[in-house]
């Protein structure tokens, strides 16, 4: 009998966020064929019995195609094998989902899409950054800056104002993306927040303006970046102090969780 393909979302990186349904998925796989930016938290939490293989593609390293990973799930699941493709975030925001459920489609597999924390909705939780704020932001544009034409937001000049903007995969393009965003006609004295790892124990959060943003030394991925008024509001009181003398001060700040799952392990992955 053929098996089936799940398409999961691992959501932001803390394995307390997984779905009960993405849980029980993945404790039931026979094979989890993973992301590279999977956080390790989660990684630690899948059974020992199943078959882990990591199918990530990093930006400008050589790996395996998205042909081959249709290819491999299409051949795992003709084997009769239940096979769980594990994605950082949400399956059908910023993935290749759609080119994967079309390869399953026409293959002829069976196939579920289990959706996932996004990796906005993590990070805004951690940075307790409010998107839709109401005295600040109606409406919120989630975009990629993994694109070899920008972002796509100079169209965005007439309501930039009343917009917050969450970038995915920002990468090391800062000085770039300041400039995007200033030629859209956001200023340069607008907060924006970048945010590293969200929910994971290696979370970092930089806190700057648009206009100082191509200072920030870079991040490790997975990160994103926040801009708009909200993502000044998020530093609390020191926000609140800091518009007193007109600006937005620059920080790091770390956080160190503490779960259970953080310290439950599989014992190595395959």
């Amino acid at each position: 009998m053929p098996g089936k393909v799940y398409l999961v979302g691992a959501g932001p990186g803390d394995p307390e966020l997984l779905t009960r349904k993405a849980w029980r998925v993945l404790q039931s796989a026979s094979v989890v064929l993973h992301d590279d930016l999977v956080s390790e938290e989660i990684l630690r939490v899948l059974p020992r019995s199943a078959q882990v293989v990591n199918v990530g593609k990093r930006c400008g390293a050589k790996g395996i195609s998205q042909i081959e990973i249709n290819d491999l799930m299409v051949s795992l699941a003709r084997e009769g094998k239940m096979v769980a493709r594990l994605k950082n975030g949400d399956p059908m925001l910023f993935g290749r989902a759609g080119e994967e459920m079309e390869a399953l489609r026409q293959a002829g597999i069976d196939y579920e899409v289990v959706p996932g924390v996004t990796a906005a909705l993590g990070a805004a939780a951690s940075g307790k950054i409010s998107l839709t704020d109401r005295r600040h932001a109606s409406r919120v544009v989630f975009v990629t800056a993994h694109r070899t034409s920008g972002t796509g937001l100079t169209n965005e000049r007439h309501v930039a104002e009343d917009t917050t903007y969450v970038i995915y995969m920002p990468g090391n393009r800062y000085a770039d993306l300041a400039a995007e965003l200033q030629a859209a006609g956001i200023g340069a004295e607008i907060p924006c927040v970048v945010i590293s790892r969200a929910t994971t124990k290696d979370e970092t959060i930089y806190r700057t303006t648009v206009g100082k943003l191509p200072q920030f030394p870079g991040a490790a991925a997975p990160s994103l970046l926040v801009v708009g008024s909200v993502a000044g509001l998020s530093a609390g009181e020191e926000a609140r102090e800091e518009e007193l003398s007109g600006e937005i001060r620059t920080e790091i700040l770390s956080l160190a969780m503490q779960h259970p799952f953080h310290s439950y392990g599989r014992g190595g992955v395959e």
